[in-house]
């Protein structure tokens, strides 16, 4: 089996299958392996698809308790209680850095499995069922193709489905020493009417920041953005003021990052199939973005585990099956997190009158909805009772 894309989509699906007993091999078309970006939250669904593939996550990042949000003047709209979250679904809450949880996703795994600079440029029919012609000229067999290769999938591309679409904002972002007056274990949002910030701690003494802006196609980068992000988000609050005293030009060389939204796309194409932002690339509003690529890794790796016959017809339904029983989730998940989030004070006071114990309520029925919850008991079942017969 062929995954296309080493980044925790395409890590997270590789232990998957060679838990279950599957010849893998990844194809990265960077030269070495690094994980981008600052830092992800991994919410209680992704936790318990990271706990089946047997990573270790003590230690790593920050656990949560809560999330404060506000409004730019200070106005507080609603606290969710993460811990009783982790109550109800059984899993932590935790701020990982990507750089982090990529290297737990490869404690343990066989490096030879990973083939870096390989660069995809087409996908024919096989003599194993599928070819991956890269640019160097060489080609490999397999029964089959994960396209995991991220927004701009080269495997997206081959099999027809539609292009991301921007949204019309941005992400300046980053990791940082967590200012003063930030407690470890509380994640901030705030929200004002033309951008919003978040700060989340993010272990040990970092903090993730963001700032989002509108952002369009004939975006001009400004040549000095810490002014232009000072001049937004100066005097909405105290802690925020004093990272943005720290910040430099430098800290946002990297930035920014537009968002995207990936149209989610209809039945793949005989063996291969997409996962992760590769298949559906959303805007970061609801953080879910890592844990639905962990969900798709939960229900693809069932799907195949479930294939009775290892030939083309089988493997090409098993991957129907999968993107039919992920399609409506993941796209109920990408249509939230592309609601506008910016508002004005009058927007933001009605929400304001809603109960923190009925927001987190909320929370917590959209993240059971959309996690396949009685599937991933199942799974845990299994993998618990196969763990016991080994043992004796």
């Amino acid at each position: 089996m062929l995954v296309v894309g080493a980044g925790v989509g395409g890590i997270s699906i590789a232990r998957g299958l060679l838990r279950d007993g599957h010849d893998v091999t990844v194809f990265e078309q960077r030269p070495a392996l690094r994980a981008g970006g600052g830092a992800v939250t991994i919410w209680s669904n992704g936790d318990t698809v990271l706990g089946q593939l047997g990573v270790d996550m003590d230690g790593a990042g920050q656990q949560l308790s809560s999330v404060r949000v506000v409004t730019s003047t200070g106005r507080p709209v609603t606290t969710l209680d993460v811990t009783a979250i982790v109550n109800r679904l059984g899993a932590p809450v935790r701020m990982v850095p990507r750089r982090v949880l990529l290297e737990r996703l490869l404690e343990g795994f066989p490096a030879e499995r990973i083939r870096c600079g390989a660069q995809v440029v087409g996908v024919a029919r096989g003599c194993a069922g599928v070819r991956i012609d890269f640019a160097d000229g060489s080609c490999v067999d397999g029964d089959l193709v994960i396209g995991a290769d991220g927004l701009h999938s080269k495997i997206r591309e081959i099999v027809g489905a539609p292009p991301a679409v921007p949204t019309g904002w941005c992400s300046w972002q980053g990791l940082a020493t967590r200012p003063d007056g930030v407690d470890q274990h509380v994640a901030m949002i705030v929200i004002g009417e033309r951008g919003n910030l978040g700060l989340w701690p993010a272990g040990g003494t970092e903090v993730q920041w963001w700032f989002d802006l509108p952002w369009s196609s004939d975006f001009v980068r400004p040549p000095r953005p810490i002014e232009t992000i000072r001049s937004h988000f100066t005097g909405w609050s105290e802690p925020v003021d004093r990272l943005l005293a720290a910040l430099t030009d430098d800290d946002l060389a990297h930035s920014p990052y537009p968002h995207f939204r990936h149209p989610i796309p209809g039945p793949g194409r005989g063996t291969m199939t997409l996962l992760g932002d590769a298949a559906h690339t959303m805007p970061p509003t609801l953080a879910q973005g890592t844990n639905q690529a962990l969900l798709d890794t939960m229900v693809l790796c069932k799907a195949l585990a479930d294939c009775r016959n290892g030939d083309n017809e089988n493997l090409a339904a098993a991957l129907r099956w999968y993107e039919k029983t992920r399609r409506h989730r993941v796209a109920v998940v990408a249509r939230v997190a592309s609601l506008q989030v910016s508002h004005g004070e009058s927007v933001l006071k009605p929400a304001a009158l809603v109960s923190d114990r009925l927001m987190t309520w909320a929370l917590v029925t959209f993240l059971r909805a959309s996690s396949h919850r009685r599937m991933a008991a199942d799974i845990g079942r299994d993998l618990a009772g196969a763990t016991t017969s080994r043992k004796a």
